[in-house]
């Protein structure tokens, strides 16, 4: 009980939907609005208590006039399979909430209105979030399923372009068909503005990813053991960011045509992070030891 309550004293209220309340209020649109929150609220606390579930630290829940977002302070070292839970459980909540409403909706317990609005709203927010757009579930899915092949910065850059083309084309297609929706623009405007910072960010992404890994602190559960092949003369950081997630490394040194040794990853991290050889070779690292 203590730790439900504790995940909703995590809830933050943008100042913003205030004033759209007041809006809807004014506009004979609150219950659409009230509809709204409720969904979007379940949706965010199907991610919450996954998260809780597997012990994430959760930094906040907020709920923004246009959706809501619940912030996770993990950065890619969880295992794959939990992370594709906490995503996915955001979206399973609107199958129940939608059987609920019909249930209701059979015995006459809500008015069929309020049905059709419930249904259409839980319908128009499980498509949009599964778009293949960054922050959204499905750019997350895309972030995951990509990670699982590729290393993590260039999974990470891949899923933010993949993203950039996704919305764009939405936004094409919103352009031709419902040019005034002037909600969807403000989502697409916070779109873009995310992917912007996302962007912008991507190299502190990738630091605070092999943060974690070095201090070991994430919990993470690795699914194999696999070999990272590289020159000795490869920069170290060229190197670092040739690991994934869910895989646990050995680097294998070569040059002159022959492998000269194999080190772990927690001495390239060492190295790199306490010993501050953030621009050295790979061979230099290896001789070190």
């Amino acid at each position: 009980m203590n730790k439900a309550v504790s995940l909703l004293k995590l809830i933050h209220i943008h100042p913003l939907l205030w004033l759209a309340a007041a809006t809807a209020a004014f506009t004979a649109h609150f219950l659409e609005l009230c509809l709204l929150l409720v969904i979007i609220f379940i949706h965010e606390m199907g991610h919450a208590v996954a998260a809780w579930r597997y012990s994430w630290r959760i930094k906040r829940i907020s709920l923004l006039p246009f959706g809501g977002v619940a912030e996770m302070d993990e950065h890619g070292n969880r295992p794959l399979k939990e992370e594709a839970i906490v995503i996915l459980a955001g979206p399973a909540q609107h199958i129940w909430m939608m059987a609920a409403a019909l249930l209701l909706n059979t015995y006459g317990l809500i008015p069929e209105q309020t049905y059709e609005l419930f249904l259409k709203y839980n319908l128009m927010i499980l498509v949009f979030n599964l778009f293949p757009v960054w922050p959204l579930d499905g750019g997350k899915l895309l972030f995951l399923f990509l990670s699982t092949w590729r290393p993590f910065p260039e999974a990470h850059q891949w899923t933010l372009i993949c993203s950039f083309v996704s919305l764009t084309l939405f936004s094409f297609g919103t352009l031709i068909t419902v040019p005034l929706h002037l909600n969807i623009w403000f989502v697409a405007a916070f779109l873009y503005l995310s992917l912007y910072l996302e962007w912008k960010q991507r190299h502190y992404v990738f630091i605070r990813f092999l943060l974690e890994r070095y201090y070991g602190n994430s919990g993470s559960a690795f699914l194999a053991l696999t070999p990272i092949k590289v020159e000795e003369t490869e920069g170290i950081l060229n190197v670092l960011s040739k690991f994934r997630r869910g895989c646990k490394h050995s680097i294998v040194v070569g040059g002159a045509g022959r492998d000269k040794g194999i080190l772990d990853e927690n001495e390239v991290l060492h190295f790199f992070f306490y010993e501050k050889k953030t621009g050295g070779k790979i061979g230099d690292l290896f001789y070190a030891y």
